[in-house]
């Protein structure tokens, strides 16, 4: 087998129900003494070292998903969980090769390999309930899709929840059948019909189907032909005496802004699709039950995954993005576009936290190599209150990624402006204390300083960005350089005095300047 169908990224499930990167690397299977069974093995592929051992047990359920996710294109996932708030995916490059591995697991679970799921999660009074049930009775018989059914099928939704493997077997029907798509028509001929009892139904069915946790029916409901109208179904909740709006919201109040015009429609549809899925998940959806809280994960992992995905194909667009910082940095653009073209760098770098290190330090440089530091520097120093505010949090994104690329920046333009001082002879002291004082870093310093926030909330996240950058324990040394003599020698030659300038004119006795 090629080491690309052995490639292969690890991922575990964090406490907030975002999966984190542990690496790249190739899977084998292999019997391990030390765990007395068949196991999975990745070795990490830039120093061998072990990112994963898992053994295969017999009673795991392992998932296989198909995914879009991060640098790889039509990725292909095993998940499964190893212990109680413990889940773990492997993410392949090639499908031949999580097919292999897929075919392993089965074989030590006696499985057949054209399964979706190996296993039930089920406690063992119900195991011993269903090792009665005859081999044929592999899916839950659904009722005819029909107004006057409604009540009989919220009941059979809502009843399975309690059981992982009748959840399972009511999520295969529904695939298998096309179910959903014939509910959705039915929620329109009761909105029509203004049948209430029959939308109330519709609600607890629609509800209990997302509680199903299953990827694939996401792709039905969350399609762009379902979407508005699962969100409808979710607006009449029994308990409310009204029905919400939020399909009026989604449509009319929340208008999406192209900042620049987006000609990929596939990149814009996931785009509306992500946001939409995140409004049902925050806003529409309750807060979930204790015996409902895991039953949203893959609700979780699709909008991560979809993010995962705009930020990788906006990164790839060197087009676009040059546009947005050519107009960003134009004086002719509106005060307007400037706040809309700022906030959404901002969000852009938001997502882009749910990238894998490797890949978020790829989406970094590419800022970079466009110039996003520049940029920055003419829109902190500009009056517009939000377009200040966006601009710092963005800034702080680049400091916490890479303190040694914004001082590497700074210095280099520190540089060029005493090149450009040292060969101009008439220029005046005041000019080239000019040169100095439009650094980046004095910028951020002069913003600190002046922040109008009577809380000064501004100022504090400033000070907390220029703290990490002055501060001598995160700089680099090599053979070649001391980051810490070079950069701390720029800071007192050139941002010392701009710091301390307050301080001296409120404590000085002669207000006399040499």
């Amino acid at each position: 087998m090629s080491d690309t169908r052995r490639r292969v990224k690890v991922y575990t499930l964090n406490e907030d129900r975002q999966w984190d990167d542990r690496g790249t690397g190739h899977v084998s299977s292999t019997y391990v003494e030390e765990l007395k069974g068949m196991s999975l093995l990745v070795r990490a592929e830039s120093d061998g070292s072990l990112l994963l051992e898992s053994k295969i047990n017999p009673n795991t359920a392992y998932q296989k998903q198909q995914a879009k996710i991060f640098i790889f294109k039509q990725d292909t996932l095993i998940v499964w969980s190893e212990a109680e708030n413990y889940d773990l995916a492997l993410s392949f490059q090639e499908k031949a090769g999580c097919d292999e591995i897929w075919e392993k697991i089965c074989q030590v679970q006696g499985k057949d390999p054209s399964v979706e799921v190996t296993q039930d999660l089920i406690d063992e009074s119900e195991e011993e309930r269903f090792e009665e049930m005859p081999e044929t009775s592999h899916l839950i018989d659904l009722p005819t899709c029909e107004l006057n059914k409604l009540e009989e099928i919220a009941d059979l939704v809502t009843s399975v929840l309690s059981s992982p493997i009748r959840r399972e077997k009511l999520a295969l029907a529904l695939e298998n059948e096309g179910y959903i798509k014939k509910l959705l028509q039915l929620f329109q001929a009761c909105e029509n019909l203004e049948n209430t009892e029959g939308l109330h139904h519709l609600y607890e069915i629609i509800r209990g189907i997302l509680f199903l946790n299953k990827a694939t029916l996401f792709e039905v409901m969350f399609s762009d032909e379902c979407i508005m109208d699962v969100v409808g179904c979710l607006e009449y909740d029994p308990a409310l005496a009204q029905p919400k709006r939020h399909r009026e919201f989604l449509t009319k109040t929340a208008k999406f802004k192209e900042v620049i015009p987006i000609t990929d429609s596939e990149l814009r549809q996931k785009i509306h699709q992500t946001y939409r899925v995140q409004y049902i998940q925050d806003i529409i959806l309750p807060t979930p039950s204790v015996f409902e809280e895991n039953f949203l994960s893959t609700l979780t992992s699709f909008i991560f995954f979809n993010k995962v995905e705009i930020v990788s194909m906006l990164q790839e667009d060197e087009k676009f993005l040059s546009e947005v910082f050519a107009q960003l940095t134009d004086e002719a653009t509106d005060d307007d576009k400037r706040r809309e073209l700022v906030n959404f760098f901002k969000e852009f770098c938001a997502f882009s936290q749910t990238l894998q290190p490797q890949n978020r330090d790829a989406f970094f440089k590419t800022l970079a190599k466009l110039g996003i530091l520049p940029a920055l520097e003419i829109v902190m120093g500009m009056d517009d209150l939000q377009v200040r505010s966006a601009a710092t949090d963005i800034f702080s994104y680049l400091v916490e990624f890479s303190p040694s690329m914004v001082r590497e920046f700074v210095m280099q333009e520190a540089q060029q402006s005493d090149d450009v001082s040292n060969n101009a002879l008439i220029l005046c002291l005041m000019e080239i204390h000019f040169f100095q004082d439009i650094l980046l870093i004095n910028v951020v310093i002069e913003q600190m300083i002046c922040d109008t926030d009577p809380e000064l909330g501004g100022a504090v996240q400033l000070m907390g960005l220029l703290r990490t950058l002055i501060d001598p324990e995160n700089m680099l040394a090599t053979t070649n350089k001391t980051e810490k003599s070079e950069f701390l020698n720029f800071f007192y030659n050139h941002c010392m005095h701009v710091l301390t300038a307050p301080l001296l004119t409120n404590t000085s006795e002669d207000k006399c300047e040499k």
